[in-house]
C-alpha cells in the first residue's frame, strides 16, 4: 500500500532518469536524507518540474512504496533561492554546500540542526553574502558552512592543543589521522601538512562565529580549504566533485 506524507526539503541534486523523469537527492527537515523520483517532470506539461531545481526549498508530498525511491506527488516552493542560482559565484558555492550535505548525511535520519543550517546558508547566499572576489571553493561562507557540517557530523577538528599528545604547542601541522592540529614531534608519526597559527585561528573563528560573520583572509583560505578536504578524505573517504569543477 505505501504511505504519503508531507516534507520540507531542499533539493541537493537532480539527475535525469529515463525519457521524462528525474531522480532527486533531497535533505528533509522530517526525515533527513531522502531519495525520490519525480515522474514526468521534464515534460513541458509538468505541473511542478520547475519547482525541483537544485538548491530550491520546497514543500513536498512524498509517497513511499515498495521501491528504494519515494515518489514526488506534489511540490510547492517555500524559497526558490533564485537569486543564489542566478549568480555563477553563489550558485557554485551553493552546490558545494549541497554536495557536502549529500556526502556527509547519507542515511534517512532526522538532523534538524543540519536542515536549519542548510536553509540559513542558502538564505545568506540569496542575500549576496558570498565573496565574489574569491574562487568558489575558497569562499568564506562556503568554508564556514562546511566546517559546521563537519562539526555536526562528529568530525570537529581538535585545535586548542596537539590532537595526538596534548601538548599546548607550538602547533605546526594539521593531521586528519590524529583528529586535528599537531606539534612537530607528532607530525613525524601522523603526517599531515604545515599550517600556520593564523590558519588554525581562522578555522576556530569560523567554527565559533555565526555563518553571517564568516570572514577569511585570502592568505589563509587555502589552509582552511585543505583542512576541510583532508577531513573529508580521512574520515568520510570522499572528495567533493564541486570543489574541483
Amino acid at each position: 500500500m505505501g504511505r504519503t506524507g508531507k516534507a520540507q526539503a531542499v533539493v541537493l541534486r537532480s539527475i535525469r532518469f529515463g525519457e521524462a523523469d528525474r531522480v532527486l537527492h533531497l535533505f528533509t527537515a522530517e526525515r533527513g536524507r531522502v531519495n525520490a523520483i519525480a515522474k514526468g517532470v521534464r515534460r513541458t506539461t509538468s505541473r511542478f518540474g520547475a519547482r525541483l531545481e537544485p538548491l530550491t526549498h520546497v514543500g513536498l508530498l512524498l509517497h513511499d512504496g515498495r521501491g528504494e525511491l519515494a515518489t514526488v506527488s506534489g511540490a510547492d516552493i517555500v524559497h526558490s533561492h533564485a537569486e543564489a542560482r542566478a549568480n555563477p559565484h553563489t550558485l557554485a558555492v551553493g552546490l558545494i554546500g549541497a554536495e557536502a550535505v549529500l556526502k556527509l548525511h547519507v542515511e534517512p535520519e532526522p538532523q534538524p540542526r543540519v536542515f536549519a543550517g542548510l536553509t540559513r546558508f542558502l538564505d545568506l547566499l540569496d542575500a549576496g553574502a558570498g565573496d565574489a572576489s574569491s574562487p568558489p571553493p575558497r569562499d568564506p561562507l562556503g568554508l564556514a558552512f562546511q566546517l559546521k557540517l563537519l562539526m555536526l557530523a562528529g568530525y570537529l577538528p581538535h585545535l586548542t592543543s596537539c590532537a595526538s599528545c596534548g601538548a599546548n604547542g607550538p602547533l605546526s601541522a594539521f593531521a586528519a589521522a590524529a583528529g586535528g592540529a599537531v606539534c612537530d614531534d607528532c607530525r613525524r608519526s601522523h603526517g599531515g601538512f604545515a599550517v600556520t597559527p593564523e590558519g588554525i585561528a581562522t578555522v576556530e573563528r569560523l567554527l565559533e562565529s555565526p555563518l553571517e560573520q564568516a570572514a577569511v583572509d585570502a592568505a589563509r583560505s587555502g589552509e582552511v580549504l585543505r583542512v576541510v578536504e583532508e577531513t573529508y578524505a580521512h574520515h568520510g573517504g570522499f572528495r567533493l566533485r564541486t570543489l574541483h569543477a
